[in-house]
């Protein structure tokens, strides 16, 4: 049997997917919840990252511990997270196993119950774990790096929250939140592995068929980008430079284009910037690019780590790679190697039923449709060198670029964007 995709919608809103897997012995199960750090208010910053944490403190029916041990024990896997646009509760289970994994996933979506006590100590863990945040400069940059260009766009704000927003929130807030956010409408359920529509659907019914259909309405709007340039003086083993572009968004017709570049620029070891930052004048020891993308924004970054004394000549070569694409173009071959590079990764990753799980989910949050891993390639193998290089050269606004430099003695070399034209 070939795999299959299906896709149904309860009443009250809930979007359930699934896809057959009949070789996999094992089923990933994600329940989406559409709310992020962009659709918080400033007075409570981090709150879904907090209520992600929240719920796995106990339900109406199951412990701190029982939730811990009704997968574990089965040899399954149990466990969230939160990004600026969604938060995601996810489980991997053998397929026999399936139900018990829908059964607490359900429940922590429903039935989240809270104490003072346990309230009191998530925050105290919450706090740790901003402060932690702190001591890790290679994420911290990032936040930096979002608060600058976003300014006071929800986008700006880190998904932790801030220790006063943190300190400051109760118990009912967290419910009130909770209880508008996760209803009918707001919740996306996808699966992949060997499991039965029909019968995956009838457990959805089963146990979320009560929720509200109700969703609170979408006032996200689109961020507006900031030019800046941003130095923070820091004890650190070394510099840690962050610049970025503003470029395509999940949407964007020229999406592929964007993952061709940042794959070219520093996606790996036969990237530009790593061949000649790293491989060719051994200025750092860890340089790259990523696109970070959401529904109607996204920026493409090219991170280093290096030496206060070489920031320049960092900075400096990665200029130089940039003008030698704008001035040369992107050559057929180079365009047709990373999009091999491309393709393959894609490939091997449609192996893995936990990144199948999230792809359904994630296109039906951009797209509102199924697209296959097939139909993806196609689109990837539309991608040509006059694409690619009209992009560079039309759609990325180089007198846009931002940077971050945080680490020992950056404030002596404050000026290092002079003579950097990217």
């Amino acid at each position: 049997m070939s795999i299959k995709f299906k896709k149904s919608e309860l009443s009250n809103g809930i979007r359930v997917m699934s896809e057959f897997h009949p070789g996999s012995r094992a089923v990933s199960i994600g329940v989406w919840v559409l709310t992020g750090t962009r659709d918080e208010v400033p007075e409570i910053a981090g709150m879904s990252h907090l209520l992600e944490h929240l719920v796995f403190k106990g339900t109406n029916s199951r412990s701190a511990y029982q939730i811990a041990k009704s997968l574990e024990a089965l040899g399954g896997d149990l466990n969230a997270y939160t990004t600026r646009e969604y938060t995601c509760y996810h489980a991997l289970v053998l397929k026999d196993h399936w139900e018990k994994a829908l059964d607490v996933l359900s429940d922590l979506v429903s039935n989240m119950h809270l104490n003072q006590k346990e309230f009191g100590l998530e925050k105290g863990v919450i706090l740790q774990e901003i402060a932690m945040s702190e001591d890790n400069h290679e994420d911290v940059i990032y936040d930096i790096f979002y608060d600058q260009v976003y300014g006071a766009h929800p986008l700006g704000r880190p998904i932790l929250g801030t220790p006063k927003s943190i300190a400051l929130m109760n118990q009912k807030q967290v419910m009130s939140y909770y209880k508008k956010n996760y209803t009918g409408k707001n919740i996306i359920i996808s699966a992949a592995g060997c499991l039965d529509h029909e019968d995956f659907m009838a457990g959805v019914q089963k146990h979320l068929g009560r929720k509200q259909k109700s969703a609170l309405k979408n006032t996200r709007k689109k961020p507006r980008w900031l030019k800046r340039r941003h130095v923070v003086e820091k004890q650190a083993e070394q510099v840690h430079m962050l610049m970025g572009l503003p470029t395509a968004s999940f949407k964007d017709k020229y999406r592929f284009e964007a993952v061709i570049l940042n794959t070219l620029l520093g996606g790996g070891m036969t990237s530009k910037l790593y061949q000649s930052v790293r491989e060719k004048k051994g200025l750092v020891y860890s340089i790259f690019s990523s696109l970070n993308t959401n529904i109607d924004s996204g920026m493409l970054n090219i991170y280093a780590g290096t030496e206060a004394k070489n920031v320049r000549k960092v900075g400096d070569l990665i200029s130089a790679e940039f003008a030698k694409l704008r001035k040369k173009g992107i050559s057929k071959n180079d365009v047709e190697m990373f999009k091999t590079q491309v393709t393959g990764s894609i490939l091997l990753g449609s192996d893995d039923i936990e990144n199948r799980m999230t792809s359904l989910a994630v296109n039906e949050m951009v797209f509102g449709q199924y697209r296959s891993v097939e139909s993806v390639i196609e689109e990837i193998n539309e991608v040509n060198v006059d694409t690619v290089n009209h992009y560079l050269r039309h759609e990325i606004d180089l007198s846009q670029a931002s940077g971050v430099l945080l680490g020992p003695g950056v404030n002596d070399v404050k000026d290092w964007w002079e003579g950097i034209e990217l």
